[in-house]
C-alpha cells in the first residue's frame, strides 16, 4: 500500500518531465495488481490548480474524474480524527496544513509509503509514525533484465 500526495497526481496529470516517468513505475505496479495508492479526498481538487503549476482546464474534467476512479485508487475522507491528528502533525513536525492531512491519512491507513515531490515533506522521512513512514518521490518502472532478450 502507498499514499499518493497531490504532488504525485498532478505530476502524472500534467506531465511534468522528469516527474511523469516516476509516477508511471508506481500506476504500472498498482495496474497490475502489486500496489494500491491510497489518497485524501481533498487530492481529487486540490490537483485542478496548485500554487506555482498551471490550472488543469474544465475541458478535462472528464479525463481527471476517470483516472481517479481507476480500481487501484483508494480515497480517503478528511474526517476529524485526521484533521486533530494533521494539528498534531503541524505543531510537532513543522508540517504544512494540507501537507499534514496527507500524512495523517497514509498513518492512519498504515501504509509503508508516501509519494511525493515535496521536497520540505520529503525531508520528514522516518521521523513520523510507528513504524517510521518512508517519504519517498515515485520509483521508476522496474527495468528489463540485462539479458533479456
Amino acid at each position: 500500500m502507498i499514499y499518493w500526495d497531490s504532488d504525485a497526481y498532478l505530476a502524472w496529470l500534467q506531465a511534468e518531465q522528469g516527474k511523469a516517468d516516476l509516477c508511471a513505475g508506481t500506476l504500472k505496479r498498482a495496474d497490475q495488481g502489486e500496489v494500491i495508492i491510497f489518497t485524501s479526498a481533498l487530492t481529487i481538487a486540490d490537483v485542478l490548480w496548485m500554487r506555482g503549476a498551471p490550472a488543469i482546464p474544465q475541458e478535462k474534467a472528464e479525463i481527471v474524474r476517470r483516472f481517479f476512479r481507476r480500481s487501484y485508487f483508494r480515497v480517503r475522507n478528511v474526517t476529524r480524527s485526521i484533521s486533530e491528528g494533521a494539528q498534531d502533525l503541524v505543531w510537532n513536525h513543522g508540517i504544512k496544513p494540507k501537507d499534514a492531512i496527507h500524512v495523517a491519512i497514509a498513518l492512519d491507513v498504515g501504509v509503508a509509503f508516501l509519494e511525493t515531490f515535496d521536497e520540505q515533506l520529503l525531508k520528514n522521512t522516518g521521523t513520523i509514525g510507528n513504524p517510521p513512514l518512508c517519504i519517498r518521490k515515485p520509483l521508476p518502472p522496474a527495468q528489463k533484465e540485462l539479458f533479456d532478450h
